[in-house]
């Protein structure tokens, strides 16, 4: 294996979801009235899974395989997300009126994780071939230059947050785009037109839906008395939210991350878990981290993951092959764009997204994708490695 550093933080992180699958889920095992194990057995047949999926993609020729699993994850979650609101409710798995997850052999797989992987390598693959240095062009050159990428990324957007309901999944993928924009050789000034643009979408995608305006309601009723320190009496009396407005999620989470204090409570024995925080071994597993693992435990995880991110940022570095250094920084940049968007919410900066932490949060589907990433990340590094290896043969 060509980066077994990156290899081993992976199969770490996956660990450690495991063993927070069974720590924090002791509440959500007895109101589903289900065995003690159910989600840590589930969590761990993913992330045996996905360790085995990341060697044995590994293994394989760069120059064979990288570009069928990336066309290939594309195109088959392209085709299941667009079908799924049509198939039969025993099929697929409905959360708040929207079909997310078909139904396999007794789990539930979710089409968008493996859709980010393929949209990243679509991406890459399509940046290295069409765009480069900017040159000097103008911003009308760059737009029509964009123009094809642009009306991919609105179709995808429209069935992730339309379809599916889910603008989390749109925000980090537009996160990504936008930043691959910029290592793939367009300009700063064409970036920050994409990102006003991309503001504006947002906005128009948060005032649509009222369930998000009562999100971001929520999260600015805990937040206002900070920020509305700043600002005069009159100013702030005007931007102030109602106090019926209950930010229940996010006050319980920053009371689970102050109880762990330094050193936290102890393995199982965190106390907002229990009914306090909707299935913490989720979206709020960071919470539920820092409240039995203390800030020590949640640093440890944070140099991990930020190890990860050192060692496929240093494949693309390494690489002189644009899509394989493009994919690489497309993966890093997902990986860490979703870990921000969580942690950010459940402590009270932003609002909440259910954006699930890559590796960590209970869940096959997001597990198996990002292993997927990791793998073609890994099968294309034996590429870099053996290039340098040449030159210094040289």
């Amino acid at each position: 294996m060509a980066d077994r550093k990156l290899f081993t933080l992976v199969s770490i992180l996956i660990t450690i979801g495991i063993i927070l699958s069974y720590s924090l889920s002791s509440y959500v095992t007895l109101l589903f009235d289900v065995n003690q194990f159910h989600f840590a057995s589930r969590q761990a047949v993913f992330g045996f899974l996905s360790i085995l999926t990341i060697w044995a993609i590994a293994q394989l020729d760069p120059d064979k395989w990288l570009k069928p699993i990336g066309f290939t994850l594309l195109i088959v979650s392209t085709l299941l997300m667009i079908a799924m609101p049509f198939l039969p409710d025993f099929l697929v798995t409905e959360v708040g009126g929207a079909k997310r997850w078909i139904k396999i052999f007794g789990f539930s797989i979710a089409p968008v994780e493996f859709f980010k992987i393929g949209f990243i390598y679509f991406l890459a693959w399509s940046f290295s071939r069409k765009l480069g240095h900017h040159d000097g062009m103008g911003i009308k050159q760059e737009f029509i230059r964009f123009a094809p990428y642009g009306v991919v990324f609105v179709g995808a957007m429209f069935i992730i947050a339309f379809v599916q309901n889910d603008l989390g999944q749109v925000v980090v993928l537009g996160m990504t785009l936008i930043f691959m924009l910029v290592f793939a050789g367009s300009s700063f000034k064409f970036f920050f037109s994409i990102l006003i643009m991309a503001l504006l979408f947002f906005l128009l995608f948060i005032f649509t839906a009222d369930h998000r305006i009562l999100r971001i309601k929520s999260w600015w009723a805990i937040a206002q008395n900070t920020v509305l320190a700043m600002f005069p009496d009159s100013i702030a009396e005007q931007l102030r939210v109602p106090t019926e407005v209950e930010p229940y999620q996010i006050g319980h989470s920053l009371n689970a991350i102050h109880n762990g204090g330094i050193f936290g409570t102890g393995v199982a024995n965190g106390t907002f878990k229990l009914g306090f925080l909707s299935e913490v071994h989720t979206d709020f597993i960071l919470a539920g981290l820092a409240e039995e693992f203390g800030f020590i435990g949640v640093a440890v995880v944070v140099i991990l993951f930020m190890w990860m991110l050192q060692r496929i940022f240093k494949i693309a570095n390494r690489t002189e092959e644009s899509t394989i250094y493009l994919f690489s920084l497309g993966i890093g940049l997902m990986l860490s764009f979703a870990f921000l968007v969580n942690a950010y919410g459940i402590s009270g900066i932003t609002p909440i997204k259910g954006i699930s932490v890559p590796f960590l949060s209970y869940g096959g589907s997001a597990i198996l994708a990002a292993s997927i990433g990791v793998g073609m990340i890994l099968m294309a590094s034996k590429k870099v490695n053996m290039k340098a290896t040449e030159k210094e043969n040289k």
